[in-house]
């Protein structure tokens, strides 16, 4: 009873730690609050009223999907994209040596340390400099940038927990560099990869800075947001798409939680 008693939080430290959680999370609930209410032209609180026709509205807003279809195509190949790379540079810092893997390191994760607008200048320098003419792909090589250092941080700490006699033992049976990663590394890794690609599809998904740099007249989801909150028209239909976002963003994060919160052990440590 003692030790129990010894080991709870003070009461000043569960007030700070509500507060905190308070402040983060009560601007998304307001979020969700606006989706509902009938008042057009602005945030009134409380809402006069609640309603469901925003729904019905969003639904019907062809802006709408073009939007969300962009953002989830670029997404999915900014994913895709730095998945096979990340994986690849995890592979190579982790399980070989040579002269500058820690400068090659830090040049793989420097883009997510870097404020976004440094990103998206140079970026857009880069693509002026070489006369590519900003379109969808644009979009996708600013956002693979980093969402190339997510699947990179993934990979490669679950890299180092995998024992190297896994894989020389694999060598040994007769097994090839293909058999190996297939039967041996990827069931490993699996889990992290497949973390790595959830946080990588919900931070591209979400992304503004560096699109906005490198989109030129297109429009990705958060960008079309933006544009709506600075010259509303239905600001419930912002509402309506934000809430919808957080759920898009939330669960792929969720996921690469629950994925990761047991990863941990060595495997093939101590066989």
């Amino acid at each position: 009873m003692r030790s129990d008693r010894n080991n709870a939080a003070p009461l000043g430290l569960k007030i700070a730690a509500g507060a905190g959680l308070a402040f983060l999370h009560l601007p998304i609930l307001l979020i969700f609050l606006y989706a509902f209410t009938t008042e057009e032209k602005s945030y009134q609180f409380p809402p006069p009223g609640y309603t469901l026709q925003w729904f019905a509205v969003t639904w019907n807003r062809p802006d709408v999907w073009a939007a969300m279809g962009l953002s989830v195509r670029v997404a999915a190949i900014s994913t895709a994209i730095a998945l096979v790379l990340g994986t690849l540079c995890a592979a190579a810092v982790s399980q070989t040596k040579f002269f500058g893997r820690e400068t090659i390191s830090l040049l793989v994760i420097l883009p997510i340390a870097l404020p976004g607008i440094i990103t998206g200048i140079a970026l857009r320098s880069a693509f002026s400099f070489a006369e590519i003419p900003f379109s969808f792909w644009t979009i996708v090589l600013g956002h693979a940038t980093f969402c190339v250092v997510v699947v990179y941080n993934n990979a490669v700490a679950r890299f180092r927990r995998v024992s190297g006699s896994l894989i020389e033992a694999s060598m040994d049976l007769g097994a090839d560099g293909f058999q190996t990663f297939r039967y041996i590394i990827l069931p490993n890794i699996g889990t992290a990869l497949l973390a790595g690609g959830m946080l990588a599809f919900a931070l591209s998904f979400d992304e503004v800075i560096v699109t906005t740099f490198t989109a030129g007249q297109q429009s990705t989801l958060p960008i079309w947001m933006l544009e709506e909150l600075v010259r509303p028209r239905q600001r419930p239909v912002t509402n309506v798409v934000a809430m919808v976002v957080v759920l898009l963003t939330f669960l792929p994060i969720l996921g690469a939680y629950y994925l990761t919160r047991d990863g941990d052990q060595v495997a093939g440590g101590g066989k």
